[in-house]
């Protein structure tokens, strides 16, 4: 567990991320008057989401690996945080709909109907906490493999070879 600590503690800080942007998301009225613009500004997440991730694996390079990492040791520690994301997922959806905007699904399905962009049946099948943990469980491993592949190649840093 002491090797997996700088992975823990930044799962924790993305969940943490998540569950403040979803704040900002609701307090700015995107779950509610604004939520028509709701999917396209959920989308800018994806910037301190992938800022966690440098972070994380650039504690992982500098505190474990003494500032020398290979891409295969930075993109492993990328799936580690990943694998712990993923499994508190479904603990931070359910912090997220039931305190942080327990309006939110109610709100998406009464937009989605009003619009005609889904039965109400579609709707109610899609926006609920069930539907969103499933997503989760794709979505959350699938960015952060994506996110992990790119940012190790960053992070990544030979030894210095000395001179002789």
């Amino acid at each position: 567990m002491k090797n997996l600590k700088i992975e823990i503690k930044w799962a924790l800080i993305f969940i943490f991320t998540s569950i403040a942007w979803m704040l900002l998301e609701r307090l700015s009225g995107l779950h509610s008057q604004y939520i028509d613009k709701h999917a396209f500004y959920t989308n800018f997440f994806a910037i301190p989401a992938i800022l966690v991730y440098f972070f994380a694996l650039r504690d992982k390079r500098n505190n474990f690996y003494k500032r020398v990492i290979s891409y295969k040791q930075a993109f492993v520690s990328g799936l580690i945080i990943t694998l712990f994301v993923t499994l508190i997922n479904p603990l931070s959806q359910y912090v997220i709909s039931s305190f942080i905007s327990p309006e939110y699904f109610a709100n998406a399905i009464n937009y989605a109907v009003d619009t005609g962009k889904m039965s109400a049946n579609a709707a109610q099948e899609y926006f609920n906490l069930k539907s969103y943990i499933l997503q989760g469980f794709i979505g959350v491993p699938i960015m952060g493999i994506v996110t992990t592949a790119i940012l190790a190649l960053f992070i990544k840093r030979k030894p210095k070879i000395a001179d002789e």
